[in-house]
């Protein structure tokens, strides 16, 4: 069985509601078919029903079983602008503001209907970037509590690979925070362990890359690293941990022994937190691309209910996946 498999069979076992607010991308119709059919999620599509099923119809894919809720004739659209004015007023929401946000955004829609419990989790990003998607669950559902920093994360599962847990590895943040600095690097290394845990169930070995390894470079670059390593075992001290380390010292037994002898992480890795954003998102498309493997997300950790994020170059079974993982998240909370 795939790491996929095994995701989409936990989320059979405690079906959860997800939205998908992105109805007029043909790859959304496609993989809540596809949901549907294997019984991963219910599913909630916001828009107009008559649009979202001519569009089903042209693409041959069923739909039976789909809930459409559709933001002008919606029963409870009053109590949604509620909450959105209630959640904003703060911030500066009105009333009508409120109301015009939910008719012209689906994904602020979505992300409500969330924060009402009317759905446990949100996929969206097909044809919307990182930003569009995370800015309503950032504003809507806030951080979950204790957390320092909201990041995101790929799922790859690398076929025929020896190293990481069988070839399923976490690569993080590869979708969100720009350049963190050492005390962010070591929170999205702590928030990364947790997800790594829930999601593949494994023991989390964190490897914080970088350029150099054990010193082998000198730079300000290599000082950042080698800082959220000593900063996360100081605040994070469960953690298996250790950096800086080059990739190939973090994956490779044997040229883990001679890079970082003695490390408990070197030749280990499973987590993998790069430097800066520049660098996750370069290494997880390479790995995708040219090592074929299957990459989930960009997954987002720190949010308070699962809202989870998509490439605009993902397929329809990356959102399959993509929903699967999401239903697992809002199983754990």
């Amino acid at each position: 069985m795939g790491y996929i498999d095994g995701i989409k069979e936990k989320a059979r076992q405690d079906k959860k509601t997800i939205v998908l607010p992105e109805t007029n991308d043909k790859r959304t119709l496609i993989a809540a078919s596809h949901i549907l059919q294997e019984g991963i999620a219910d599913i909630i599509m916001i828009g107009n029903e008559e649009k979202i099923m001519d569009g089903a119809g042209w693409l041959e894919v069923e739909l039976d079983g789909v809930k459409v809720v559709d933001p002008t004739n919606c029963d409870k659209f009053d109590e949604y602008a509620n909450l959105l004015y209630e959640t904003r007023k703060a911030k500066g929401m009105t009333e009508e503001k409120a109301r015009e946000i939910l008719l012209a955004d689906p994904l602020m829609f979505g992300v409500v209907m969330v924060k009402a419990n009317d759905a446990d989790g949100m996929v969206a990003g097909a044809c919307h970037a990182t930003a569009d998607t995370l800015r309503p669950a950032l504003q809507v559902l806030k951080t979950a509590p204790g957390v320092k920093l909201v990041s995101a994360f790929f799922i790859l599962d690398v076929p025929d690979c020896d190293y990481g847990d069988h070839g399923t590895f976490l690569f993080a943040d590869c979708g969100l925070n720009q350049d963190p600095n050492s005390e962010e690097l070591a929170a999205i290394a702590d928030t990364s362990a947790k997800s790594f845990k829930s999601l593949v169930g494994s023991k989390p070995i964190i490897a914080m890359l970088s350029h150099s390894t054990k010193g082998s470079a000198k730079h300000p670059l290599v000082d950042k690293v080698t800082e959220a390593v000593r900063i996360a075992h100081e605040q994070y001290p469960s953690l298996t941990i250790d950096g800086e380390l080059q990739t190939d010292a973090a994956l490779v037994p044997h040229i883990a022994k001679s890079k970082a002898p003695g490390s408990e992480v070197a030749g280990k890795a499973n987590v993998l937190i790069f430097p800066n954003l520049d660098a996750g998102n370069i290494g997880y498309k390479l790995v995708q691309r040219l090592g074929k493997a299957e990459a989930y997300g960009p997954m987002l950790q720190g949010i308070a209910k699962p809202v989870n994020d998509l490439s605009r170059g993902c397929s329809w079974e990356d959102i399959v996946g993509v929903v699967a993982l999401t239903a697992v998240q809002a199983q754990l909370q």
